[in-house]
Parts: structure tokens; sequence; C-alpha cells
């Protein structure tokens, strides 16, 4: 099994609307994010400087998605989202392997120190998946996000540039 990450572009549009509106992705996606054909098209063409989308691929066939946005360009912080997986190569860890990846494409090829990322509360799945590719659970933000009809809480992680350097 070959895992490899790539900058997701022009072409990559309909894979990712397709992958965002799956009935087993989108509900585990952030409620305020834009899925449809403008809102992806506008992360793929976004200034390289401030985020952008990577295609995940297994053996050369495109099999997922995750984004990057800076958030802080003074202390070299940014926060992924939008990691997803079409249910058809599921179950191969191949989501664990990407996210290794891009925190190695972020702090070691782009300069990064510091990736954020958050997970509803309800998303165990991801939960699991965050602390397998060497995440750090640093908290829980209460009633974080309206969801539904509700109130969710959302899980912090990080991974800071040490933590690529030491053994796992």
């Amino acid at each position: 099994m070959s895992v490899s990450i790539r900058p997701g572009g022009a072409a990559d549009v309909e894979f990712l609307v397709d992958l965002y509106s799956d009935p087993d992705v989108r509900p585990f996606l952030a409620a305020g994010g834009s899925y449809d054909r403008e809102g992806v098209a506008a992360k793929v063409a976004r200034e390289p400087e401030a985020g952008g989308v990577m295609l995940v691929e297994l053996d050369g066939r495109t099999a997922g998605a995750m984004v990057w946005e800076l958030w802080n360009a003074r202390s070299g912080i940014v926060h992924v989202s939008g990691l997803a997986v079409h249910p058809s190569f599921r179950g191969r860890r191949l989501a664990d392997a990407a996210a290794r990846l891009f925190q190695r494409y972020l702090i070691h090829e782009r300069g990064f120190h510091r990736i954020e990322l958050e997970v509803y509360g309800f998303n165990d799945r991801a939960q699991r998946h965050a602390e397998r590719a060497g995440f750090v659970r640093e908290g829980v933000k209460r009633q974080a996000y309206r969801h539904g009809d509700g109130w969710v809480d959302s899980v912090l992680y990080a991974v800071v540039a040490e933590d690529l350097d030491a053994p796992r």
C-alpha cells in the first residue's frame, strides 16, 4: 500500500464535492463549512501561503482529502480540517498514514511550528484517528458548536514540531 499526498487543484473539485457530500462523510464535517462546488473551488484556489487542500492518494488513486489554513503566521500555527476518506477506501488506516505525511509536510517542508485540529465531541472515530496519528489531546471546548438542534463539545488536538522528532 503506497499512500501519498499532493496539493489539490481545479481538476479535483468534482471529486471533493462528491466526497464531502457523501452521507457517510458529511455529518462529521464542520457544520459551518462550505462544501458546495463554489466553496470547494475557493479552497483549492486559495493562495498557497494562506492554506490549501491536500489530496490523499492510495496507489495513485485519489482516496481522500485534508485542508489546512494559516491561523497565526508569527507563531507558525496552522489549523487542519476536512479530513475525509472516501468510504470505498476505509478500513486500511489510510487516514492515519496520510495525517502523518501531512504533519511532516506542514512542519518540515512548509516550516510551521504547530498544527491544530478540532473534532466534534461525538466523533469517536475521528478522536481515535487523531491520537493514532500522533496528535496530542489538549482539552475540550464545552458546548462549542451548534449541531442539529443542540450544542456539541469540541475536542482540541495539536502537534508541535518537537513531537515529530520524539520517538513513538
